[in-house]
């Protein structure tokens, strides 16, 4: 009974032993940074942030101060709390102008700003226009980088939101009797207009409007 005793007391401390194992490193914010990394990666976010705290406060000049202040816009980016994220992203990028991963910095900017859009195009559609003013900054300034794809394809995606607002606006004004607005809309549409199949509709709209204007 005591040998049985002993050995599940052993095995018991070898699992605590094994749970509470620090990884190695060579120093103690890269232990704190590489602890804080696999944390993330079981979701345990709040204590993660916590070891991220400590290399910015107890080490701010350590080579990974830096490296644990844009893994702490990841988690605000993971938690899908993107305004702060894209509010940390842009701060970091403002702070580290010369960081070699910046593409990826300014590429997440665009995703925070993206990812707060509203599932329908007759919403506030402010998140997208900045979103893509950052993808356009990703796009010519780093061009060769592996988010520039998908740049363009969310680029494309916010155009098209924004056109159908603004024809839904224009069709507004139409519909209420506010021809002089409702045609200077239709107009300032058809100079950036990507929905071809709209153009014939909006040209008998203007003419339409015109000729209620003129009565």
């Amino acid at each position: 009974m005591r040998i049985l005793k002993f050995l599940v007391l052993s095995f018991s401390l070898i699992v605590i032993s094994c749970a509470t194992k620090r990884p190695v490193g060579s120093t103690e914010a890269e232990v704190l940074f590489k602890e804080a990394k696999d944390l993330i990666s079981k979701s345990r976010y709040i204590q993660a942030t916590e070891k991220l705290n400590s290399i910015r406060s107890q080490y701010p000049y350590s080579f990974y101060a830096t490296h644990a202040e844009l893994l702490q816009a990841d988690i605000l980016f993971s938690q899908e709390n993107y305004a702060e994220a894209a509010s940390a992203y842009i701060l970091f990028r403002d702070f580290h102008p010369k960081y070699n991963e910046l593409g990826y910095v300014i590429f997440r900017i665009s995703e925070s700003f993206y990812r707060q859009l509203p599932s329908t195009y007759d919403r506030d559609l402010s998140a997208g226009i900045e979103a893509i003013k950052y993808y356009n900054e990703l796009i010519q300034n780093y061009p060769d980088t592996e988010y520039v794809k998908d740049a363009q394809v969310r680029i494309n995606q916010i155009e098209e939101m924004i056109e159908k607002k603004e024809i839904y606006i224009a069709d507004f004004y139409f519909k209420t009797k506010d021809y002089q607005a409702a045609k200077a809309r239709y107009e300032d549409i058809l100079k950036t207009l990507k929905n071809k199949n709209e153009k014939l509709r909006i040209l008998t709209r203007i003419d339409e409007a015109a000729t209620h204007i003129t009565h």
